[in-house]
């Protein structure tokens, strides 16, 4: 029997040829040589196969953490490596990635966009493990929102980049991770300086 990884490949590089859209179960049970209820042993629906196709980005994206220099970069240049690491994993088939995305943005679909938007945030969370951020409380708030602001904005900006390499999009990742990091240091800088002033001042008032 096939594994999992070879449906997704199978699934995916029929959607390259053709459409996502018009990828059928059978069809990729056919170029495996298997049956249906093999696939059905690994995936319930095609759409199980769309979550399957972007934990291999996840995945992919938690290895470039192991990298030996990883440790020594910034904060800015892990994420941005984390991301661009993400994304590069899917580039391959980019068109049928893109295609995916659309199909879940059809109207009428809610079913497949809530589950979507707690893909997006589950990533995200890998994301922040995976960079070494610990934040907490109202910070970590702030920079969850603020990182799945980055990563999704920089997914859109990639899936119409015809760059080399997406170097457009590495550049437009890498001047909004800029502008947050400059961002974060001016509110929480400046926070943490009106509370030492506040400290400062208690005692004058006993």
């Amino acid at each position: 029997m096939a594994t999992s990884d070879q449906i997704v490949g199978a699934a995916v590089g029929l959607g390259e040829q053709k459409s996502w859209e018009a990828v059928r179960l059978h069809d990729v049970a056919a170029v495996l040589g298997i049956s249906l209820d093999d696939v059905r042993a690994h995936f319930r629906e095609k759409e199980d196969i769309v979550d399957a196709w972007f934990e291999r980005a996840d995945s992919a994206m938690l290895k470039a953490a192991q990298a030996s220099d990883f440790i020594y970069l910034t904060p800015r240049r892990r994420l941005h490596r984390l991301i661009m690491t993400w994304l590069g994993a899917l580039y391959p088939y980019r068109k049928t990635t893109r295609q995916m995305i659309y199909g879940k943005l059809e109207p009428g679909h809610i079913h497949i966009q809530l589950p979507a938007l707690m893909r997006i945030s589950r990533t995200v969370q890998w994301m922040r493990e995976a960079a070494g951020r610990d934040a907490t409380y109202f910070r970590r708030a702030l920079e969850e929102t603020g990182l799945t602001t980055i990563y999704l904005a920089t997914f859109i900006h990639w899936m119409s980049d015809n760059s080399p390499g997406a170097a457009r999009t590495s550049r437009f990742l890498n001047g909004c991770l800029s502008m947050a990091e400059n961002l974060d240091r001016l509110v929480f800088t400046g926070r943490s300086m009106e509370e030492r002033g506040g400290s400062e001042k208690a005692p004058q008032g006993t």
